[in-house]
């Protein structure tokens, strides 16, 4: 796949791309400039944003901690028990499964477990989308799954998409936007006795491996939302399939994601989707599928949808897991370069603002709270995801060295001060750890018992990996966007020992 490109949906709202690079590099130039010419006011700056940010770990400790009993109690339902209590016997589930170079075990082990679920297997559409890119891997998966899975379900469906089609960036979105087009055609001609509004489709990454009730427990939820063609349905992303064998860097970033996600499934109110997640069929038909031409697919459909219907849609939590590998690599240092790029395509989220600000503007219907709410986070959170590593831990302590021996009381009592702020944020830490421990997977036998004293140990890297793995890749997304250097769409390899 193309490191960079530079056509389809980019360069058409060039200030709206620049801006979240020119905040967030004017932020740190200031911030050194100020640390020489006024050291003070730097100081007093610091001691504010660490307050602030301590409030921020407050709030994050609260609505994990939330999130996490609701995740235990959901886990322990049976909800296929449940859907006799409900109006579900037409629903259909869609599952894409998009894929490019993945081995026949990966993909063999995604299916097993969509076997296995609790909801009916004639009531699941598996469409393994390929890519021609990737024909002869592709065609050779796709023989073993129809021996192997052919009758399992309602249907198995393959397509192979295009290369090199116009406007296309290569990569995930592309593949959907192709593939959710002819199987919504397929579907149509094959089953006309299925309704579009009984129909509930998931992308997932081709790794994925869902809880057993997670069809089940959708279908409740869909069945149950007074406007289910209105809301996607968002699951909890554990990286976990291939966790204890993944490095300590790796496996602290990806419970990070986890956890962030968490919080997020907590506040349904200002939520994207992210990575593997469902959604109605109705609204993909509305707004014209994913689009082709950007890397953020995932929290892209939300936002079309958000659009479309001038805000009137929502995203609704579910808080059961879907698992998925974490990045991989032949060594070490192969395994942090992927999880650098993997989470530099996450940061590259902050293209959504280029969408979103010419869209808002446009649409006079949609409540203009909701366009505040939304903008507010799209700016905030790419700018504090890139910048409070650094002001933390590296800039907070310029200008505290540059004023050093001024006979200033603030001066003087500011790292003291900036120490405790960052003691009593360790609260974080220690539930982040405690959490991460209990949402484990079984160990496995080929690894050694004393795993678990360095996945409690693995912590201590968290300042670490909260910049390399998290404000660096941010900085040199919206860097890289701000400059015009659009990213292609990198494919995280998947391995497993």
């Amino acid at each position: 796949m193309k490191d960079h490109v530079q056509f389809g949906a980019y360069g058409k709202h060039r200030f709206w791309e620049m801006f979240p690079g020119i905040l967030l590099w004017s932020t740190l130039i200031l911030a050194v400039l100020l640390s020489f010419i006024a050291p003070l006011w730097v100081i007093i700056f610091i001691i504010v944003f660490d307050v602030l940010w301590l409030y921020r770990v407050l709030y994050f400790v609260i609505y994990l901690s939330f999130s996490w009993f609701r995740y235990r109690k959901t886990v322990k339902t049976k909800w296929a028990d449940k859907l006799d209590s409900v109006a579900c016997q037409n629903i259909h589930h869609v599952i894409f499964l998009p894929t490019y170079g993945e081995p026949y075990e990966i993909i063999q082990a995604t299916l097993s477990s969509l076997r296995e679920t609790t909801f009916p297997n004639d009531k699941m559409i598996i469409v393994l989308a390929g890519e021609e890119r990737d024909q002869k891997n592709f065609r050779q998966n796709k023989e073993a799954m129809q021996k192997e899975f052919s009758g399992v379900f309602k249907d198995l469906l393959f397509t192979e998409h295009p290369k090199d089609l116009p406007e296309e960036i290569p990569g995930k979105g592309s593949n959907l936007h192709w593939s959710g087009r002819r199987v919504a055609k397929i579907l149509e001609d094959k089953y006309p006795d299925i309704a579009d509004e009984d129909i509930v489709v998931s992308a997932f990454d081709v790794d994925t491996i869902a809880h057993r009730e997670y069809f089940a427990y959708l279908t409740y939820l869909y069945c149950t939302h007074p406007n289910p063609t209105r809301s996607s349905y968002q699951p909890v992303a554990l990286f976990a399939n291939n966790i204890w064998s993944a490095p300590a860097p790796v496996r602290v970033s990806a419970f990070g994601t986890t956890f962030w996600l968490l919080t997020e499934l907590a506040r349904p109110d200002r939520m994207w989707t992210f990575s593997s997640h469902s959604m109605p069929l109705v609204m993909l038909k509305d707004v014209g599928f994913w689009q082709k031409d950007i890397v953020s697919e995932d929290s892209r459909i939300f936002m079309q949808a958000f659009i479309h219907y001038h805000g009137d849609y929502e995203v609704t939590p579910m808080f059961l897991p879907v698992s998925m590998d974490t990045v991989t690599g032949g060594n070490y240092r192969e395994a942090l370069g992927a999880l650098y790029k993997q989470i530099r395509r996450w940061a590259w989220g902050v293209e959504h603002l280029a969408y979103m600000v010419p869209a808002f503007r446009k649409d006079k219907q949609m409540p203009l709270r909701k366009k505040i709410r939304y903008l507010w986070n799209q700016i905030e959170g790419p700018f504090t995801w890139a910048t409070a590593p650094i002001l933390m831990f590296v800039l907070g302590w310029l200008p505290l060295k540059i004023a050093e021996g001024q006979s200033n009381a603030i001066i003087n009592a500011a790292p003291f001060t900036l120490e405790q702020l960052m003691q009593y944020a360790l609260v974080g830490i220690f539930v982040s750890a405690f959490v991460a421990l209990a949402m484990l997977p079984p160990r496995p036998k080929s690894v050694g018992p004393h795993a678990w004293l360095v996945m409690i140990l693995q912590w201590v890297l968290l300042p670490v990996t909260f910049i390399v793995f998290g404000s660096i890749p941010a900085i040199d997304a919206q860097t890289r966007l701000m400059l015009g250097k659009y990213l292609g769409f990198n494919v995280t390899k998947k391995q497993r020992s």
